[in-house]
């Protein structure tokens, strides 16, 4: 069977660190199809080069394929010269096997392309795509904050400080006061100085702190730590500044996001930078969460259901909605009543894996119709009279509509 073209002009571009290949396939008016390939480094010259090669083109489809971040700096050279070209993803071009070298590659992508058989992946605006530089390196260094955290944990415990016993989060105020005292080698009595507003009684917290004082290698350790720890605090909160003055045209989006149980103001900015406020982009919720990969796999041979293991998708994404997931199961809501159930027969990862799908679905109405988030197990109607009948009452009373003995 032959592929019908659909297109007379496409460009494929197969992407690599140090080099580009490009094969041009165009068909002229007299039935003939012309071959052109062409190698391209991969410094700023080599992409203009690229870029102005592609424009006298005048392609109608340009389609590239690439490994990691490399296909970043093409696509931004050719959307320079207003050529929007369809990142595609590897595993729906696979080649003809025996003939894998990068100029064949880039002429079965232009081949694929020149058929129709190839589609683009999201790309989110440039705005967006650069407030997306500043949401990741925050979720990097959240992770690294996280393990120095643990890491801090682990030192206090070898010194047989038992703080996180006695105090619900081992890094609130009063809790890193006393680290910090600890760390300044000061007499237990001046760390119960620095108690705060805990539960815990001055005797539990002796008990918790141990009569000895800190070793000076576990002092040593400990500050160093707990200075990185403030380091990396001080430019998450940079990088959150950064990243909602970035999104202040899209302060009515974060405010609908917020009204989702589990997600915060800075997980929204998260979010729509991730995936962008125009759902037509995506067409329906379902190829919206198969693209982030939250939907089930789906592999079926001879009438038997195989694994349904979810694939790679948006990792950055993924483990947003996991992280609200977790969050919203903790709430009084009907995503917890979900959870639950899920639980039950799932067990606790997939049930976490379902309900973030379920979240993803609700962020894509909710950007789509432009409004906020309903919880099935909150009668509205009965919020808002309990909260206006007093108002209500009053207002008929003063007008003669009800007198005190009919309301009685």
């Amino acid at each position: 069977m032959e592929l019908t073209p659909l297109y007379q002009r496409v460009i494929g571009l197969d992407v690599h660190q140090a080099k580009i290949t490009a094969c041009a396939l165009i068909e002229h008016e007299d039935g003939r199809l012309e071959v052109i390939l062409r190698e391209f480094g991969a410094f700023k010259r080599d992409r203009k080069a690229l870029s102005e090669w592609a424009r006298e083109i005048a392609p109608e489809v340009v389609v590239m394929e690439s490994t990691g971040v490399y296909w970043k700096s093409p696509y931004a050279a050719l959307e320079k010269v207003g050529i929007i070209a369809w990142v595609v993803n590897a595993r729906h071009v696979k080649t003809v096997p025996g003939r894998k070298t990068d100029i064949a590659d880039a002429q079965w992508l232009a081949t694929l392309a020149r058929a129709g058989l190839l589609k683009g992946s999201f790309v989110p605006p440039e705005k967006m795509r650069q407030l997306r530089l500043v949401s990741r390196q925050r979720q990097k260094l959240v992770s690294q904050c996280s393990a120095e955290k643990n890491r801090l944990h682990k030192v206090l415990a070898d010194a047989g400080i038992r703080l996180n016993v006695v105090v619900s989060d081992l890094h609130g105020q009063a809790a890193r006061s006393m680290i910090k005292a600890l760390i300044e080698d000061r007499p237990v009595h001046e760390v119960l100085d620095r108690k705060g507003r805990l539960r815990a009684s001055r005797e539990e917290l002796f008990e918790a702190l141990g009569a000895e004082r800190l070793s000076p290698a576990h002092r040593f350790v400990a500050a160093e730590i707990l200075d990185h720890i403030e380091e990396l605090e001080r430019r998450i909160a940079r990088l959150d500044q950064y990243l909602l003055e970035g999104l202040k045209d899209h302060e009515d989006l974060l405010t609908l996001l917020q009204t989702i149980p589990g997600i915060d103001r800075q997980g929204a900015a998260m979010l729509l930078v991730e995936i962008g406020a125009d759902m037509n982009a995506f067409g329906s919720a379902e190829r919206l969460a198969s693209w982030a990969g939250l939907c089930p796999g789906n592999h079926e041979s001879a009438g038997k259901r195989k694994s349904g293991r979810i694939r790679r998708g948006n990792p950055w994404l993924r483990r947003l909605l996991c992280e609200f997931a977790q969050a919203a199961a903790r709430t009084r809501c009907g995503l917890k009543a979900k959870f639950e159930s899920l639980m039950v027969r799932k067990g606790y990862k997939k049930a976490i894996v379902a309900l973030a799908h379920k979240m993803l679905r609700i962020v894509y109405a909710i950007l789509r119709d432009r409004t906020h988030y309903q919880d099935s197990t909150i009668d509205y109607e009965a919020l808002i009279v309990a909260r206006n009948a007093p108002r209500w009452l009053k207002m008929l009373r003063k007008h003669g509509f009800i007198t005190d003995a009919a309301s009685a």
